[in-house]
């Protein structure tokens, strides 16, 4: 018998009563059982079958690895409403995929929100088996591969760079709709979003990662501005993180130029971690 189409979305079940929503995702198998394969974190607003994400994939096939992606609850083809989602939910529907549907050592892809939720699984998941936590999920991830990752989004990008009277809608009337590049009706952005994303900071204290993280970003980015992942770059303890700061790069990076570079940091760590 053969598995499933990896051409054609599965769905997981995640969470329970009202909270339980259907998460699409897609899955194709590495060359080898349980070899290894790639994360894929989506942005916000972005999908699974976005053109990084489909680039990764047809070349992740090409040399024997397996890929993982989905959408988040409120994205693409999964359950929910953008507005009615929180940054709580995405890494629960994230730690979900990587603990049922993937297999094997992973590396993390994580683009913009993406490279904020990759942060927060290996987080989670190291304080998780630090406490004497059965499952050493934590094990499995051999790095991270972070695009212009947006840290601390809903405080450092969104919070703190609002004006006066958004903040002023969130926080009296509920939500703000904010005005996007790419969506010309914007992303509402509510109370709750903004509350449960000082529930998921990672802050100013510094964080051993314990494996590789390799940080993409564009000189030319106003999304997530360079200073931002330098300064991540400063928490990040041990001397695992590496910065290649691409001089005309935006956000996107998904240039073919682009595209080689993320195929070339995720060859470098399958090389140093042996996976």
């Amino acid at each position: 018998m053969t598995g499933p189409d990896p051409q054609l979305p599965q769905m997981l079940q995640v969470g329970d009563g009202a909270l339980r929503r259907r998460i699409a995702y897609l899955h194709q198998p590495a060359s080898t059982p349980d070899g290894p394969g790639l994360l894929w974190l989506t942005g916000l607003k972005s999908d699974m079958v976005s053109t990084k994400a489909e680039a990764l994939a047809a070349w992740a096939g090409q040399r024997g690895l397996a890929m993982t992606r989905f959408d988040y609850s409120g994205h693409g083809r999964s359950e929910g409403r953008f507005e009615n989602a929180v940054v709580s939910d995405w890494l629960e529907e994230a730690l979900a995929i990587f603990r049922h549907v993937s297999k094997g050592p992973a590396i993390l892809v994580g683009s913009s929100t993406g490279g904020h939720v990759a942060l927060l699984m290996l987080r989670r998941l190291l304080e998780a088996q630090a406490s004497g936590a059965e499952a050493r999920d934590a094990d499995r991830i051999a790095g991270l591969v972070l695009i212009a990752p947006a840290w601390d989004l809903t405080e450092e990008l969104m919070w703190n760079a609002f004006p006066e009277d958004a903040r002023h809608d969130i926080m009296t009337k509920g939500q703000w709709v904010r005005p996007s590049a790419y969506d010309p009706a914007g992303y509402v952005i509510t109370r709750r979003f903004i509350e449960d994303g000082r529930l998921n900071l990672i802050g100013t204290a510094s964080f051993n990662p314990g494996r590789p993280i390799s940080i993409m970003q564009g000189l030319l980015d106003t999304d997530v501005p360079p200073r931002h992942s330098r300064r991540l770059l400063a928490l990040l303890d041990g001397d695992w993180a590496r910065l290649y700061e691409v001089p005309d790069g935006g956000h996107r990076l998904s240039r073919p130029d682009d595209l080689e570079m993320l195929y070339a940091l995720i060859d470098d760590q399958l090389e140093r971690t042996g996976v």
